[in-house]
């Protein structure tokens, strides 16, 4: 016999399913853009848009780049750290909760794909630049960009949730 709790609780499999793909798509792009694009030197695709390969020894923003090499280390544990509690956080969910999972599932996927680079590069490969006229965003990548979202879902949910 089925408890009624179980019944109600997200299947996290097609969500970590969905991690996994955003992982894959990272590291594709990344090794994408080490291969083809010259270290610095924008390559234009169009306007407002470059490729442009970087390394970021930082956080967000290139924060603490230049901090001498401890950061590295203190990123992939925190990365591992937040990585696990979003898991345990997803499979807290409930069925209903789908917005939250494809969050959730995007910042995993996102947040695993850059700890990976730290672990074999010592450094975030960033190559996605957005700029107009001479100012430039930080560059960024897939996986930034699947964070970014994620975060961006977490916050409709507790706005759609806050409604009811």
């Amino acid at each position: 016999m089925k408890n009624i709790f179980q019944s109600s609780r997200l299947r996290i499999q097609p969500w970590l399913w969905l991690a996994g793909i955003i992982l894959v798509l990272d590291q594709l792009t990344k090794g994408l853009a080490e291969l083809n694009l010259p270290l610095h030197q924008p390559v234009p695709v169009m306007p407002l848009f470059n490729l442009t390969l970087v390394y970021n020894t930082g956080a967000a923003f290139s924060f603490l780049a230049e901090a001498g090499g401890w950061q590295r280390w203190f990123f992939i544990g925190l990365a591992i750290l937040v990585t696990s509690v979003l898991i345990a956080w997803l499979k807290q969910l409930t069925v209903t909760q789908r917005l939250a999972a494809a969050g959730l599932a995007l910042l995993i996927g996102g947040a695993i794909g850059n700890v990976l680079d730290r672990i074999v590069r010592g450094a975030v490969v960033d190559f996605i630049d957005i700029y107009y006229a001479n100012w430039h965003w930080p560059a960024f990548n897939l996986a930034d960009s699947a964070i970014t979202i994620g975060v961006g879902l977490l916050i409709l949910d507790t706005l759609r949730g806050s409604r009811r």
